[in-house]
């Protein structure tokens, strides 16, 4: 016999696995059309907007191939003149750690110049990558460029938000990792669901015009 208890964990459980569906599904409705797989299919436009990850995985020991894929990506875009300058969007922390200068680096190892590379070291989430990108670096469209699932995410908050916003999806990982980044993603996606009909958008920082002002 299934006691309250239990009654109210299989509601609970069945309710938060029909939320997340719906999520999912209404994420990648609204943005999978605007993401190109490759390279030809993009409509260039002024900047490309990385999404920040780490350059090692969390052991430390070997390097990210979410970080390596996406570099390789914008690399690519620069290259094929998809984009005019890239912004590198992550987190940075006073002990050390700094997704938009390894990014910035791993660009420039790429033959990207250096005078085309914006650091943007408050983007600390997804929301905030986007929302900086608008309100301080003055897009209103940007191709983003992250693994399919990250892009749309992105691009879904953007586009909710008035934004014409496309995306360029870097290749993806294996299935091991990807189990587990799903797993997140599943429940990034409900918050970017609701974050995106809810929240007031702000962005701390100095205006920055791109080829004007000096990459920092």
């Amino acid at each position: 016999m299934v006691n309250r208890l239990q009654r109210v964990a299989i509601f609970g459980f069945v309710a938060y696995a029909l939320l997340a569906a719906g999520a999912w599904v209404w994420v990648s409705h609204v943005s999978s059309p605007h993401i190109a797989d490759s390279v030809r299919d993009v409509t260039p436009v002024q900047a490309g907007l990385v999404l920040g990850a780490s350059p090692r995985n969390r052991n430390g020991d070997a390097p990210n191939a979410y970080f390596a894929y996406r570099i390789d990506a914008a690399a690519a875009l620069y290259k094929a003149g998809k984009i005019q300058y890239l912004i590198v969007s992550g987190d940075r922390r006073d002990d050390g750690y700094d997704e938009p200068t390894a990014m910035r680096d791993a660009l420039i190892a790429e033959g990207v110049p250096p005078d085309r590379i914006y650091r943007d070291a408050a983007g600390f989430h997804t929301r905030d990558s986007v929302a900086r990108a608008h309100l301080l670096f003055g897009l209103s469209d940007a191709i983003v460029i992250s693994q399919r699932f990250h892009a749309e995410r992105a691009i879904f908050m953007a586009r909710t938000h008035g934004l014409r916003f496309s995306g360029y999806a870097a290749q993806d990982v294996d299935a091991y990792f990807g189990v587990l980044t799903m797993a997140r993603e599943t429940f990034s996606r409900i918050v970017a669901l609701v974050d995106a009909y809810t929240s007031d958008r702000a962005a701390k920082g100095k205006a920055i015009t791109l080829g004007s002002d000096s990459p920092s």
